[in-house]
């Protein structure tokens, strides 16, 4: 676990700033689809398809991302990602529109 940690905290830059459509795009498949699954089935983690997530508020999908799960894998992301980037990243998961990214 902290091998995983270490290694997506690394793939990133140690500075919460704004990043474009396209790097977050990749830090999605990337750093999510390393746990989620690279089409978010599942795997380590919980699916994240938009039927999976359905009942989820986007609100709270971004309040995951933010604080993370305590018990779990899923680390906190409040270091590495501005607000503005949880929220469009939750938005894309609720839409499934970077599910059509991954095919």
């Amino acid at each position: 676990l902290l091998l995983v940690v270490l290694t997506l905290w690394s793939a990133f830059t140690y500075s919460a700033e704004p990043k474009t459509e396209a790097e977050l795009r990749n830090f999605v498949v990337q750093d999510c689809g390393s746990c989620h699954g690279l089409t978010f089935k599942g795997g380590l983690g919980p699916p994240l398809r938009p039927s999976d997530i359905e009942q989820l508020p986007v609100a709270a999908i971004e309040a995951i991302i933010r604080e993370g799960v305590p018990g779990t894998a899923m680390p906190p992301w409040k270091a590495l990602l501005t607000d503005d980037d949880m929220a469009w990243i939750s938005r894309q998961l609720k839409s499934g529109a970077l599910l059509e990214k991954t095919r």
